[in-house]
């Protein structure tokens, strides 16, 4: 939908006009006042605090972001913070900023958004702001809970921990490049092709997870849970874990799991990647085949010569899928560290996506490494994800 057109705009209606609007998705026992008035957390927990800003042409665009998208995406990142430290969700403040001439329904598909995603966690708003601006942006604090002793951070790997994904990366990578290129994946089905814009506009916290921690950890009161979410990469979620904690780390490519969708595209490019192989094979015998025939009766014109140089027809490299597994960003997985015993059965019961791809170590450097022989070892640093303010 677009932003500004001849329909009802947001100077139509005013501030109060707004509000009025975006009443409905807020609780009536709460919202109106000067302030939110919410339960406190209950005995023995800590309150946790998120804030995430979305600004427009640099979070989202039209292009590939329609308004509820923004909104869910605006919810799921918040909510991924505190599932990153191991809360539970209490509710959410919005501050909206935004122009005149904004069409007054785009920001009610907005917060429809918000709501749509909020609601499968039974999460309210419980109030906000909106005022005038040039550029659209979105400012969301989320507050939660979680019991001290449960609280994950970023700070406390150990030596020997094993490093835990609870999913696959680089789908959400994978679904913003279809909509910015649609003639990628051009051979996949319409349901992975949907699949992967899935992953990029509707992403999931993962909050299911905290119930699971809850259980294997019951009897672990000792253990120290070091972690964060890969809303910036996966490999940023190593580097920034082993940065808090002062510990290295080793990670096994052939350990990461990749998307099935994913899968698919390596092997198509594996595929084209033959064929071309045994295409420049067979132009090379013609060619000297042709050389023999004009050596003995003058040129020879072959209608079944190829033409040009083999392409891979609307396909991303080998290299491209693994940058957009470890720095594509956005896939809300949970990065975890604990002992291995722990590990493996955390891995068990999340199933497919899951899996140990590492271990943390001594000293500082963070390796990437092949067992295969295919690709060279290489050192993860944060040159490479999403920073906000870095020169290019």
């Amino acid at each position: 939908m677009s932003r500004r057109n001849s329909s009802l705009l947001v100077r139509d209606i005013g501030e109060q006009g707004l509000l009025a609007r975006l009443q409905p998705f807020c609780p009536r026992d709460i919202v109106g006042d000067d302030a939110a008035v919410i339960p406190a957390p209950e005995q023995g927990q800590s309150l946790v605090v998120t804030t995430d800003v979305l600004v427009d042409r640099v979070h989202f665009s039209d292009r590939t972001t329609s308004p509820q998208d923004v909104g869910w995406r605006a919810a799921a990142a918040n909510l991924s913070d505190l599932a990153a430290m191991g809360a539970s969700p209490l509710g959410i403040t919005v501050g909206l900023s935004v122009g005149g001439d904004v069409v007054v329904s785009w920001v009610e598909e907005l917060y429809q958004g918000l709501n749509q995603c909020l609601q499968q966690y039974n999460v309210p708003i419980v109030g906000g702001d909106i005022c005038r601006s040039p550029v659209v942006s979105i400012s969301i604090t989320a507050f939660g809970q979680v019991f001290p002793h449960r609280t994950i951070r970023r700070s406390v790997a150990q030596v020997g921990d094993a490093i835990v994904v609870s999913g696959v990366h680089g789908i959400s990578r994978g679904g913003l490049e279809l909509l910015l290129n649609p003639e990628f994946g051009l051979h996949l089905t319409q349901t992975e092709r949907m699949s992967l814009i899935h992953a990029h506009q509707r992403p999931q916290p993962r909050l299911d997870i905290l119930p699971l921690l809850e259980n294997i950890l019951d009897s672990q009161s000792s253990i120290s849970l070091a972690g964060m979410d890969s809303s910036d990469g996966l490999a940023d979620a190593v580097v920034q874990i082993c940065r808090a904690s002062g510990v290295g780390a080793v990670v096994e490519r052939t350990r990461i799991p990749l998307p099935l969708v994913l899968n698919k595209v390596v092997q198509e490019v594996r595929r084209q990647e033959a064929g071309g192989r045994r295409q420049e094979a067979e132009g090379r015998k013609q060619k000297a085949e042709s050389r023999r025939k004009e050596s003995l009766h003058g040129k020879v014109f072959n209608p079944l010569s190829p033409v040009g140089d083999f392409r891979r027809d609307a396909l991303v490299s080998l290299e491209q899928v693994w940058d957009w597994v470890l720095y594509g960003g956005e896939d809300f997985e949970l990065v975890l560290c604990l002992p291995t015993e722990l590990a493996e059965v955390l891995v068990e019961q999340l199933g497919e996506g899951a899996a140990v791809i590492g271990k943390i170590t001594t000293g500082n450097e963070i390796w990437l490494k092949d067992s295969t022989g295919t690709y060279a070892d290489e050192e993860l640093s944060l040159s490479r994800g999403f920073q906000h303010f870095r020169c290019t």
